[in-house]
């Protein structure tokens, strides 16, 4: 480890000083480098920590031994077209990413059963909305597309919360206190017993555009969207058509294909969406820290790597 480097290209300059702060202490004989420091010394960067490299970049260090995503994604690491090749690629899994997820997602829910959109349309007009009472969690059905670490741990909260809980995953799994549909010919089943859809799949060309009208179609009309999976899942003019059109009543969308989402965007300005800037899982400097700590010193062990992304699975 001593004069190994690690390069950071998260949270720009002003994050740099946080990151040494909470390496010095985790990894004292680690060398930790901004992204822009013109005094890095190429042949020493063995690890780089990024969000979003600028492509090409990474294929500079001839001795990069792992890619460590700032990030639970990784697609904004795969979309460099010359990402140096048998490089393992780490998403960033933590703790305190499965909490912040789990309270983003039973929040929104819990907004959308209690019809909290349209009470702050109400407030914006001046109205008394008194009709306005919601329903039960208990009567709400809650399906989660993506079963993995962060659609687990959704999964639990919910069902701790009251929700009658869903799932969908590629392969047959077994979840306690929740209802498995698994492989594309249970999709359908999982849409229509649906009243609010949660997206978590990762982001692989089978996923791409799959929250467009053929799966709105398939959801009860009234239905609602949680999107917080990858910004290339949603066809965005589909979701304003199903919601103009009264097929779904509310949607939360944390994450885009474009961001930051422009000013004038219609989904920032529609009364049934609620947009956040894609927070919905972001995880404190010192969290994904000592995430970063455990792979390296799992990789120095040579002991096998949690989180690894799999390209033949997508995720």
């Amino acid at each position: 480890m001593q004069g190994d480097t690690l390069l950071i290209k998260s949270g720009g300059a002003a994050a740099l000083t946080e990151w040494q702060h909470h390496f010095a202490r985790l990894m004292p004989g680690l060398r930790v480098y901004g992204w822009d420091d013109p005094f890095v010394d190429a042949r020493n960067v063995k690890y780089a920590l990024v969000w979003r490299p600028d492509h090409g970049r990474l294929a500079h260090y001839p001795r990069l031994r792992l890619i460590l995503s700032a990030a639970a994604g990784v697609d904004h690491i795969l979309a460099d077209p010359a990402l140096p090749p048998n490089v393992p690629i780490v998403r960033m899994v933590t703790d305190e990413t499965r909490e912040r997820m789990s309270d983003f997602v039973t929040l929104s829910a819990l907004a959308i059963v209690r019809d909290m959109p349209a009470l702050l349309s109400a407030q914006r007009d001046g109205r008394w909305a008194d009709e306005l009472t919601g329903r039960l969690a208990r009567d709400t059905r809650v399906s989660i597309l993506g079963l993995g670490e962060l659609g687990s741990a959704v999964a639990a909260r919910l069902h701790a919360n009251g929700f009658r809980v869903n799932g969908w995953a590629r392969t047959a799994k077994s979840l306690a206190n929740v209802r498995v549909f698994s492989g594309e010919a249970q999709l359908d089943a999982l849409l229509a017993e649906t009243d609010i859809l949660v997206n978590l799949l990762p982001d692989t060309l089978a996923t791409r555009g799959i929250l467009g009208r053929r799966l709105f179609s398939r959801l009860p009309a009234g239905a609602s969207l949680i999107q917080v999976g990858r910004g290339a899942h949603l066809d965005r003019q589909a979701l304003l058509d199903a919601l103009d059109s009264d097929r779904l009543r509310y949607a939360v969308v944390d994450v885009f294909d474009v961001e930051p989402l422009p000013p004038d965007d219609a989904l920032r300005r529609h009364p049934k969406v609620f947009v956040t800037p894609h927070i919905a899982s972001t995880v404190s400097y010192a969290a994904r820290a000592r995430q970063v700590a455990d792979v390296l010193g799992a990789h120095l062990r040579g002991a096998p790597l949690p989180f690894v992304y799999d390209a033949k699975r997508g995720y």
